[in-house]
């Protein structure tokens, strides 16, 4: 397994969102306007199989429990029929289980929203703030400095992406540095 680091040549700070239209695991279909009662959004590519991903699984579920104002929406795109962990079925088996508790997590089977966003890896995570229902980037880097999924990081898990966070809470950009994210590849299909 190959660790990529993310560094998106799609979306620069105050870019939309771009839209989506996908299936979460509560059988639910999702699109960004479901998420206008947020003041951010933080998008996320991640997986069910790579190491890289699961080792963010507790962040993530902490930044979904921890700031009710931040959606955090988890988008699986990776190609389940190479991948078997990563299908639908097993995306519905982790929140049942609560490896993954957060507010939505979505299939991308076209794999079209992660094209649209310049996702490069698992985890890949994006932060948008709520401007006026049009969710602008403002983040897009590493969850902290744990860089291998055996490592911890020097902070609070999460403590980078989190005080990005905070910025946005506050009314005011981030000022964190973008660090590329580390992680497993994206699955894409032929």
């Amino acid at each position: 397994m190959v660790a990529l680091e993310s560094e998106s040549d799609v979306l620069d700070h105050g870019d939309l969102a771009p839209e989506f239209e996908l299936e979460g695991t509560d059988g639910e279909t999702y699109t960004l306007g479901d998420f206008d009662d947020h003041d951010a959004l933080l998008v996320v590519f991640t997986c069910n199989h790579c190491p890289y991903a699961k080792a963010k699984y507790g962040a993530m579920n902490d930044i979904a429990a921890d700031y009710e104002d931040v959606a955090v929406v988890g988008i699986n795109p990776n190609d389940a029929e190479e991948y078997p962990e990563d299908s639908f079925e097993k995306m519905v088996e982790y929140v049942e289980r609560g490896d993954i508790d957060i507010t939505a997590y979505l299939r991308d089977d076209t794999q079209e929203v992660a094209e649209a966003y310049g996702a490069v890896c698992t985890p890949d995570p994006f932060l948008f703030r709520n401007d006026n229902d049009d969710f602008r980037l403002v983040y897009h880097g590493r969850f902290d400095d744990a860089t291998n999924p055996d490592e911890e990081p020097s902070g609070r898990p999460g403590y980078e992406i989190r005080g990005a966070i905070e910025s946005v809470l506050a009314g005011e950009t981030p000022d964190a540095e973008d660090h590329p994210s580390r992680g497993c590849s994206i699955k894409w299909r032929d």
